[in-house]
């Protein structure tokens, strides 16, 4: 059996026995193919079912560096990968054509993009400002004093948003907040007295504050919805000619990159940022590092 013959057995099967959706058929009969399509090129003739079996690691490695010479990314070579897996535990099951060389090949690194933050001067310009996108008093208090807290302690805006009146950090009360963070998972941040007074005003115009009331409610009465805080940032930005990175979660990453170029250590921000893992906070410190060479190459005489 060919190459070829096998892919088109194993595309019916999935679309068959599987019941895969036709776009997923589609995804996997178009990135097998090209795999195929490779390896006959690599080996000289088109592959079949012993060919297959006795590919090396050395030749499943060539088809990823290829693919990566043709500038494509690593997210979708690992997603070609994943597809030629299950299509030779297809060959495995029904045609005895056992390869481990497919299965113990190591998936193309994927690079997380690093945080994005604002400058101090844009982030404070959001907490202090973002009020001019309405022209309702309420609004403005409210969106004031959600912006505020999401910069000011370092808040996932979907942890600003399950707040309830009762948690409102106020002035004159203990200057701090327990947030329930990813996974249940609970932490305790410092609250400033700006963002303390911020709530305490939009509090003054909340309409129901009741404790089991939610803190921030959109315009019927229910809890706000991250959407619409994600369009007031949105105008916001187009307004103050922001950059495109600037969103809610933007304050999230400008509060831990800022702290850390103010000299607080990786342990704490973690703490602060709720983080599982310290390697997850170690990536603001290639932020700093980054922002400060291109301070460097902006201002040097010689940069």
């Amino acid at each position: 059996m060919t190459g070829e013959a096998a892919r088109q057995a194993f595309l019916a099967w999935l679309a068959g026995e599987r019941r895969a959706s036709p776009l997923t058929v589609e995804a996997y009969a178009r990135d097998i193919a090209a795999c195929l399509g490779f390896l006959a090129a690599h080996l000289g003739g088109e592959p079949d079912l012993a060919a297959l079996r006795g590919l090396r690691a050395a030749d499943l490695r060539a088809w990823l560096a290829w693919e990566a010479g043709k500038g494509i990314g690593a997210a979708t070579r690992s997603r070609h990968l994943s597809a030629l897996r299950s299509f030779f535990r297809y060959l495995a099951r029904r045609h005895g054509v056992n390869n481990p060389q497919v299965s113990l090949l190591a998936a193309p690194r994927l690079h997380k993009p690093l945080p994005r933050a604002l400058t101090a001067p844009q982030a404070r310009a959001v907490a202090e400002e973002i009020g001019e996108v309405s022209d309702l008093a309420a609004t403005q208090a409210r969106d004031m004093a959600l912006f505020s807290l999401l910069y000011g302690s370092g808040l996932r805006i979907a942890e600003a948003l399950a707040l309830d009146v009762a948690d409102a950090p106020l002035p004159g009360s203990e200057a701090m907040l327990r947030v329930v963070g990813k996974g249940s998972k609970e932490r305790i941040v410092p609250v400033l007295p700006a963002v303390r007074a911020a709530v305490a005003a939009w509090l003054a115009l909340h309409p129901s504050p009741t404790r089991d009331a939610p803190l921030f409610l959109g315009e019927r009465g229910a809890r706000l919805n991250a959407g619409v805080a994600q369009r007031t940032m949105r105008v916001f930005r187009q307004q103050h000619g922001l950059p495109e990175h600037a969103t809610p979660h933007a304050l999230r990453h400008s509060f831990a990159t800022h702290l850390l170029a103010g000299g607080a250590d990786l342990r704490s921000i973690q703490d602060l940022l709720g983080h599982a893992s310290l390697s997850t906070t170690q990536r603001y410190t290639q932020v700093d590092t980054k922002q400060l060479l291109e301070v460097w190459h902006r201002t040097h005489p010689r940069g």
